[in-house]
């Protein structure tokens, strides 16, 4: 997990693993010596990342030289993507192919309509051509003009741009005249901010490959310097191990690795908590999970099969900001824990995507905020305690009575509701939000979630999961130990990851077999490159071999992984018919197969700690701390209050009943109990 110098010295025996959210910034500390496990959380500093950051490791320890390992899942780049905070960058592109990234694929932000707007992170202006051209099949048309690359270059940095992607058209064919420009580019370019589109992602599709280049260049700037800034900190206080970081595809790499490719970083916060909720399910003896990150903003939800999570091939940030890059499979819609709830013109509730965040945050905060939102809508039901703070006291008592007005004021008078009645409508609409989400990543892609565990995460989950159980027909809920920081656990779960692509767009009758194996060693041992620069030590190494294949005539390609057996013509068209009959219930006989992508990605398997850490020691206790009114199903209940990290393995509480945690609250429904396991996880199920 660390690097071997670092294993050698006792006093290195903390691996931290650190997930900066909107509020607040969780730390989860394992200390590899005693095998014991804590957690930490600090207030975060929004546009100050790193300062929450190094409050949180100050926390950990007397001195950073007693940390051996930190893995970060940062949001800062898709922060500024989504912020449009990024560097003034350029483009240097093939002559007629300017507007490539503003075309997109012909499509709008709206469905329906005839308006619609999009500003390019890089605008017209700053996107320059030059003479060069290679064809489809790779043939060089026209050299590149060098001279014209330099004077275009030197009118980018005139007008102010940090950072420049150099795209040309068909280098995923023949990337040779891109290679010059670039490296021409590099010559004069004043800081190391050059990406070339071929070495980001040499893979067929202009828009794709211009979109993803050019979100890689103007993050750049603005995550190395983070990155690096944070590194700096740390060494200053004595740190002398590895910082690794988080990627999209629930692997992790190194610090420059990260600000090489920071695009690689976008959903790294909520790709590390599918990672842990996937290695938490599987001890638990769940394979198949459904994962459901309720924070502040959002609810972010992601499926788990076979014990591990989906990837998808690319994602879109917002609308026209396209990464193709393989990243875990994230569903997002605006129902956290700040959305806010309003009745709209024709008298119907909406809850969300309209978020009053963490600042000034829900009325209850007392920060001037007076629409209501889910939590205080929890609040006025008795299902969080007003006058026990969150975060563990890092915010302060909440005002119930805020919480009240603004439900009463804004949902109860416009619905003629009682205001019991109107908080309990929010959380209704915003279950079935939720539900829906559920919905999207199961049923519509074949798989029935009644097969399925379901895992709340984040601040939020765990106090809605009787009510996706109930909405989705899942038969067990599974609440992790520590699930405001599952996150941060995820970090210190995840394994290296390095994956890599080459188009290849030849029919499989054609394909040189020899040359595709050629290709796999070269992309083995670029990879492998990559995980011999982080030091960092792994218990072993695998590999991924995959090829995107389709019919002839077909637009869509699917992902067919290759096994351990020899590459054969006849192994890759078994393989594709078996993956084509599992998706599609037959095979097209007649019909010519296409080859279009190979990928491969390298795995450095990091040493794993045993999940029973997290389990409670000793007899603990089953005692409740009291009682509180909850407001249920249109009527009150006595719930009986426990404090969830005291229970002992193999307690079990029936509900209706509240457990309290520093990081979040469980509410436990009438007619659902819930067992804790011998990892500490709470189980959830009808009585």
């Amino acid at each position: 997990m660390s690097s071997p110098d670092t294993l050698r010295n006792p006093r290195n025996s903390l691996v931290v693993g650190v997930d900066v959210g909107g509020t607040f910034t969780d730390l989860f500390v394992l200390d590899e010596a005693n095998g014991t496990a804590r957690i930490v959380k600090v207030p975060s500093t929004r546009g100050e990342e790193a300062r929450g950051f190094m409050n949180g490791v100050a926390r950990v320890a007397d001195s950073a030289a007693a940390i051996a390992t930190i893995v970060h899942g940062t949001t800062v780049g898709t922060n500024a993507l989504l912020e449009r905070k990024v560097a003034r960058t350029g483009i240097i592109t093939t002559r007629g192919f300017r507007d490539v990234l503003e075309m997109r694929r012909r499509d709008r932000p709206q469905t329906w309509g005839l308006r619609g707007s999009f500003l390019p992170v890089v605008p017209r202006d700053l996107r320059r051509e030059v003479d060069e051209r290679v064809l489809a099949d790779g043939t060089l048309h026209t050299a590149v003009d060098l001279d014209q690359v330099r004077a275009e270059a030197r009118a980018l940095l005139e007008a102010g741009c940090e950072a420049v992607c150099v795209f040309f058209i068909n280098t995923y064919a023949n990337p040779a005249n891109e290679r010059l420009a670039v490296a021409a580019v590099r010559e004069l370019w004043p800081n190391p901010h050059v990406t070339s589109a071929s070495e980001v992602l040499p893979e067929i599709r202009e828009f794709e490959r211009c979109s993803t280049a050019t979100l890689n260049a103007a993050l750049q700037p603005v995550v190395g310097s983070y990155l690096g800034r944070l590194e700096s900190d740390l060494r200053a206080q004595g740190f002398a191990g590895e910082l690794l970081v988080v990627q999209s595809n629930g692997g992790v790499m190194s610090r420059q690795t990260a600000s090489d490719l920071p695009v690689r970083t976008a959903l790294s916060g909520p790709a590390a908590g599918v990672i842990a909720c996937a290695a938490i399910a599987r001890a638990a003896g769940f394979p198949n999970a459904i994962t459901g990150d309720m924070g502040g903003t959002s609810f972010d939800v992601s499926l788990v099969a076979n014990g591990e999570a989906a990837l998808a091939a690319q994602t879109a940030i917002e609308f026209g900001m396209v990464i193709r890059s393989p990243m875990i499979q994230i569903e997002t819609i605006g129902a956290g824990g700040g959305s806010i709830a309003s009745v709209d013109a024709s008298g119907m509730l909406q809850v969300g995507p309209e978020s009053a965040g963490s600042v000034p945050g829900p009325a209850c905060y007392g920060r001037g905020n007076m629409r209501p939102t889910v939590t205080d809508a929890n609040v006025l039901l008795g299902r969080i305690a007003a006058d026990r703070p969150l975060g563990g006291g890092l915010l302060a008592a909440l005002d119930g009575e805020k919480s009240r007005q603004a439900i009463e004021e804004h949902v109860a008078r416009p619905l003629g509701l009682d205001v019991h009645a109107a908080a309990e409508a929010i959380l209704t609409v915003a279950n079935a939000r939720m539900a829906g989400a559920i919905r999207l990543v199961s049923i519509e892609r074949g798989h029935d979630p009644r097969r399925f565990a379901y895992m709340p995460f984040g601040g939020g989950g765990a106090l809605h999961v009787c009510a996706m159980m109930r909405e989705v027909g899942v038969a067990t809920g599974i609440v992790p130990r520590y699930p405001g920081v599952t996150s941060a656990l995820g970090c210190v779960i995840a394994d290296m990851r390095h994956d890599a692509v080459q188009t290849l767009n030849k029919p499989l009758a054609e394909l040189d077999v020899a040359d595709v194996q050629r290709r796999i060693d070269e992309l083995a041992a670029s990879c492998q490159q990559r995980l011999d620069s982080s030091g960092v030590r792994f218990e072993e190494v695998r590999e991924v071999i995959a090829l995107d294949m389709l019919y002839a005539g077909q637009t869509h390609t699917l992902p067919v992984v290759l096994g351990s057996a020899p590459l054969t013509a006849a192994a890759i068209r078994a393989a594709f018919e078996a993956s084509y009959t599992a998706a599609f219930g037959r095979v097209l006989e007649g019909i010519a197969i296409r080859v279009m992508n190979l990928r491969y990605a390298r795995i450095g398997v990091r040493p794993k700690f045993d999940l029973k850490v997290l389990a409670p020691e000793g007899q603990g206790s089953t005692t409740p701390l009291g009682t509180q009114r909850v407001f249920h199903d249109g009527r009150w209940h006595e719930a009986q209050r426990y404090a969830r990290l005291e229970l002992p393995v193999a307690a079990r509480i029936e509900g209706p009943a509240i457990l309290e945690q520093a990081d979040t609250t469980v509410w436990l429904e009438p007619g659902f109990h819930a067992e804790v396991d011998a990892h500490g996880n709470l189980l959830v199920r009808l009585s």
